[in-house]
């Protein structure tokens, strides 16, 4: 199959009904260029609003990060299985991959990525409404994992948008009675819902869903906002993990943008400190009560050994009014950061960050020293469930017995 290069790429956002022209990408001999539509600018609405203000004019951008993108648009692209995925299709297609530029590539993603920004021409295929079963996406997942291809390729790939993270995942569409499973590529019939489900990677175990899930249940017991979950039962282990997307309310598109995206800081090289978030989330927002959400999930996150808190992460909801906040929380597991410290510092500390980093961060965060405590109690109350749940959901002895040592229940 013959490669020819795009050279432009049109810029829009849809927040469900129409969509609102707002600029264009174009690439000169491996630089990326950027204009807003003037149409937009009137608008006032800042999708990007510290590292892509609203300005007329053709932009720039360094060449080396995100490759040649602004964080919003790189906001965009899949990566770890997302990038997996279609590199193994492009090759099934006798096209390198390394041909491609970034602007090729957010046009696989055109209309179906996370949030309400979209791509034109639009070269995603999507899918179709059909019921699907997880323990055959599973399966097909373990085969492109393991170096298999073939007619499974496609259906994963239209399955995937543009999520991001090393693990398998597939964006679904779930009944309110979370009994009938379809394609949720584009556009779902009313009596379904968005969501997205996780199958374990090379290195998890066939309890990594359970974990996930009984971490989502001990967050919002420590009153972390997330979307409502799922664990799906699976032909083999302890079940697939699920939650229903936040960037999709029905019909209605939400802007999505990372932490990683705003701040132009390079998730793969982690450099952030929950300061920087929290003033992140004050600047973006102006609202302390999503300042304050920002460190409830610091607190959870240090205390729940959930060290792969990258700037990927953390993500931030923009509405049709150009409204910001903070997104439910995602990605909240047992894991280990770089060289085993924390992704994402705490006062400075990355290695062993505990109870007098939180309390520092939470003055930074303006709040009283009676609420830093409620919530750093609470968060101890809710992760002192897990052995109990994790029993009850399946999870291994080992497992059981290794986060145990590992979370920070007690003062």
């Amino acid at each position: 199959m013959s490669y020819s290069p795009v050279m432009e790429v049109k810029v829009g956002l849809n927040f469900g009904v129409d969509i609102l022209p707002v600029g264009r990408l174009a690439i000169r001999n491996g630089q990326i260029y950027f204009e807003y539509h003037l149409s937009f600018i009137e608008r006032d609405l800042e999708i990007s609003p510290l590292r892509l203000s609203l300005q007329p004019g053709v932009r720039t951008f360094e060449r080396f990060l995100f490759e040649g993108l602004p964080g919003v648009f790189n906001d965009s692209l899949p990566d770890g299985w997302g990038r997996l995925l279609l590199d193994r299709t492009l090759r099934m297609q006798e096209i390198l991959p390394e041909q491609l530029s970034s602007l090729d590539r957010l046009l696989y993603v055109g209309n179906t990525g996370m949030g309400a920004l979209v791509y034109e021409p639009d070269y995603n295929t999507g899918g179709s409404h059909a019921k699907i079963d997880l323990d055959v996406l599973a399966s097909h997942a373990q085969a492109i994992l393991k170096g298999d291809a073939g007619e499974v390729l496609q259906e994963l790939l239209a399955l995937n948008g543009s999520s991001a993270g090393a693990r398998p995942k597939a964006m679904i569409g779930v009944d309110s009675a979370r009994q009938h499973i379809i394609h949720g590529f584009k556009y779902l019939h009313e009596s379904y819902e968005s969501w997205l489900v996780k199958f374990p990677n090379m290195q998890d175990g066939s309890d990594a869903g359970a974990i996930e899930y009984i971490y989502a249940q001990m967050a919002r017991e420590a009153g972390i906002a997330l979307t409502p979950s799922h664990l799906f039962p699976a032909q083999h282990g302890a079940g697939y993990f699920a939650t229903q997307r936040f960037d999709r309310e029905g019909s209605r598109r939400l802007h999505c943008h990372t932490a990683c995206g705003l701040l132009h800081s390079d998730f793969r090289t982690p450099s952030l400190d929950y300061e920087d978030l929290i003033a992140l989330s004050e600047i973006l927002t102006r609202d302390v009560r999503e300042v304050e959400k920002m460190f409830q999930l610091a607190v959870f996150n240090v205390l729940a050994h959930n060290r792969d808190d990258h700037a990927k992460n953390f993500t931030f909801l923009m509405d049709e009014k150009g409204e910001w906040k903070l997104a439910p929380a995602y990605d909240l597991t047992f894991s280990s950061g770089p060289r085993g410290e924390q992704s994402t510092m705490v006062m400075g500390e990355g290695k062993n960050p505990g109870k007098a980093h939180l309390i520092k961060l939470g003055q930074v965060a303006k709040l009283k020293l009676q609420r830093i405590t409620q919530i750093i109690e609470q968060t101890q109350h809710a992760l002192s469930a897990w052995e109990r749940l994790a029993k009850e959901f399946g999870v291994s002895k080992t497992n059981i017995e290794l986060i145990a040592k590992r979370l920070s229940v007690t003062a």
